[in-house]
Order: structure tokens, then sequence, then C-alpha cells
């Protein structure tokens, strides 16, 4: 799918991989809308690319229809919706250390949202032939991320009902990528909107995140892999389970011993 003049949302939308995924569509000539509780951000942000600024709460069903009601009043019919919202909390000790509160906040942003935002917009995407959905995962849907078993097992299952997604109605002309970075340079890891940390294996910008995940849409490529070596640890992964599971427990012990932690904002200067 090519952007120019199609209709975007992108929720999430006001820092990090949104603000730049936003930035990106609109550069490529996209009418796009922003979706953020933070809705200052969002609305400076809109301003810049010419785009429009809207609050959702993408836990709650009715403000994503209410979203794409608004959007498709004001910017025409949705072409492509992206579920980008995300949320870590990590865990002190235990892989149940997260709260209940916790993990339902991390399976109502990383599931329940993409589930609300396909059926807002399904309907009227078939009626016009096709329509296209970018789910931002993240590799730790495909491997693992230490330190955040909340985080891991949501963004499983997100990549779970992107598959059902495309195997269910892509014959009826809907598109299905999963955008699935390792680390980005962002306020989850510790990073502000301009940051520019030192170049490392592990870090990359939102920008090139974006960058990715166009270039992943034009190919309508359903996994798109902004690190390149999450292939690989995918494979690796395949290939022998019980090898890769004793990898990611001797990955674990080094980083503990070396930061006494599992903090994301540790590990991935590490990684």
């Amino acid at each position: 799918m090519q952007l120019r003049d199609k209709t975007v949302i992108v929720t999430g939308g006001a820092s990090g991989i949104g603000r730049a995924l936003a930035e990106r569509f609109a550069k490529g000539g996209a009418k796009v809308a922003l979706a953020d509780l933070a809705i200052e951000k969002a609305e400076v942000v809109a301003k810049e690319i010419g785009g429009l600024a809207l609050t959702c709460d993408v836990t709650k069903e009715e403000d994503i229809n209410r979203l794409v009601e608004l959007t498709e009043r004001e910017l025409g019919p949705l072409d492509l919706f992206c579920s980008n919202a995300g949320i870590g909390f990590g865990e002190p000790n235990l892989v149940t250390s997260a709260s209940n509160a916790e993990w339902q906040s991390s399976w109502d942003i990383h599931v329940m949202a993409h589930v609300y935002a396909a059926r807002a917009v399904l309907p009227g995407m078939i009626e016009r032939g096709g329509g296209y959905f970018l789910q931002t995962a993240s590799a730790a849907g495909l491997l693992n991320q230490i330190g955040d078993a909340a985080y891991s097992t949501t963004k499983h299952a997100a990549i779970g009902f992107a598959e059902a997604l495309s195997i269910t109605h892509g014959d009826d002309g809907i598109k299905v990528s999963v955008l699935c970075p390792q680390f980005v340079a962002t306020p989850m890891l510790g990073y502000d909107n301009d940051a520019n940390p030192e170049p490392s294996q592990g870090v990359i910008l939102p920008r090139e995140v974006a960058e990715s995940a166009v270039e992943g849409i034009a190919e309508e490529r359903f996994l798109i892999l902004p690190h390149p070596v999450v292939e690989q640890y995918r494979q690796n992964k395949a290939a022998n389970y019980q090898r890769w599971l004793g990898g990611m427990r001797k990955l674990r012990r080094g980083i503990i011993a070396k930061t006494g932690s599992t903090r994301s904002e540790d590990i991935h200067k590490l990684i």
C-alpha cells in the first residue's frame, strides 16, 4: 500500500514510535489522525504535520469507536489503522511480581485495543474492498523480554491476533503487518523524544522504526523487523527451543550480575 492520500489513524501518536509513525505517514502524503491521552502533546505534533489530534483511551471500546467516527468525518474513509499504544511496567522479582492491575492494563492496551480497532473498522473496509492494519507488537512478542512477563505475554497475544486477522480477512482485501522492533530510544526506555543515544547494536531511533514500517507497508509484509538480527534470533528459537531457553537464562544471569536488575532501562545498554 502506498500512503499518498490515504486516511490513517495512529494511536499513542503523541510521542515515541507513534509520533515518528505519524510524522513519516504525513511526509508520505497521508491524512493522519493522532490519538493519545496526552492530547496537548498530540496537538503539537498534529500542528507540525497538518494532522488531526484526538483524545482516546484505547482500553475503552467506545473511545475507539468515537475515534474512528470523528476521523472519517474529518478526513474521509479509513485506509490504515495503526494500533501503536503500548505500556511496560517490569517486575521487581518474581515472574508474577506485576500486579493484577498491571497485567490487566497490558492486556487491554496490547491486545483488546487491537480487537476494538478491528471491530470498529473492518465492516467499512470490507465494504470498500480493502484496508490495512499496522499493529505495533515487539520483538518481545516473537522472543521474550527479560524482566517483564506481562509485556512479553501480551505482545505474544498481539501477534496471535494479527495472524488471525490476516488469515480470516485476507481474502476480503484486508492487509496486516506487525511491527516488531527490539530496543528503541523512547520514553519507555527512559529517553526523551529528541534523544540521540550512543550508536549501538541494540538501540535505534523511532524515526528508523517508522522508516522500516513504511517500507514494510509498501511491500505488504506481515512481519516488519526494524532490527534485522531479530529474524536470526527467531530462527534460533524455532530450531532448538531448549537451547534458546538456556541461552536466555544465561543472558538473564549476566545482566543481573552486571546491573543488579532486569529493568529495560538497564538491559538495553548491554544487548
